[in-house]
């Protein structure tokens, strides 16, 4: 079906609409302006007389990390008011809908605008709707307000380090990291894990700072 036959059933559906709805005739008048004006611009910038080619989206699905999600529920807790939130936006993230996942947080953020973990997550949830590459000025704002409303709380750092390590700044994440450590409880179940992550992150360090020069 070419552009003028879709423009055409449109317009049809859209009067139709109209009738079936009962507005006002009045209003009739605005309503074709817009249409006409919308038909105008597509007969001018448009390409009417190319066939149809339907697509449908494309979305990029993460795999389920069930030690993720235990390390995310360690530090965190479970069965908060948030907790439903932020496990939300990990599912939708997992499933490409990062900007229903940004969506899920901000949902949960006008019950509890106050909530640590919910603005951690949604600098997490920025930093993926973006494409994982560059951290904006948006998804630094969120995890900012994350350190701010919980500063002796080991998350806001460690997802911050995360975020850090996914855009590139090694050196930055393992300061956050170590803020994380330094703020765990002794006998926090995660503990072990953060310091091997540093660990880790140290030898990855060591592997960049020797590689030559392009």
């Amino acid at each position: 079906m070419n552009g003028w036959l879709i423009l055409a059933a449109l317009l049809i559906g859209s009067f139709a609409l109209l009738v079936v709805a009962r507005v006002s005739r009045p209003l009739w008048g605005f309503v074709g302006a817009a249409l006409m004006l919308g038909a105008a611009g597509y007969a001018w910038q448009g390409q009417p007389e190319l066939p149809g080619a339907p697509r449908t989206a494309q979305r990029v699905t993460e795999p389920v990390d069930i030690a993720a999600d235990d390390l995310r529920d360690a530090i965190w807790g479970r069965f908060t008011y948030d907790y439903a939130y932020a496990v939300a936006a990990d599912g939708l993230t997992r499933a490409g809908a990062t900007q229903a996942a940004v969506n899920a947080v901000l949902g949960g953020l006008q019950g509890n605008p106050q909530s640590a973990r919910l603005w951690t997550r949604l600098g997490t949830a920025i930093l993926a709707h973006d494409g994982g590459r560059v951290l904006s000025p948006a998804a630094k704002l969120a995890f900012a307000q994350g350190i701010a409303n919980a500063p002796d709380h080991p998350g806001p750092y460690f997802y911050y380090g995360m975020a850090l390590i996914q855009t590139g700044d090694l050196p930055g994440a393992k300061r956050a990291w170590l803020a994380s450590l330094k703020r765990s409880r002794p006998n926090a179940s995660y503990r072990v894990d953060l310091a091997t992550r540093l660990v880790l992150l140290d030898r990855l360090m060591a592997m960049r700072s020797a590689e030559p020069v392009q």
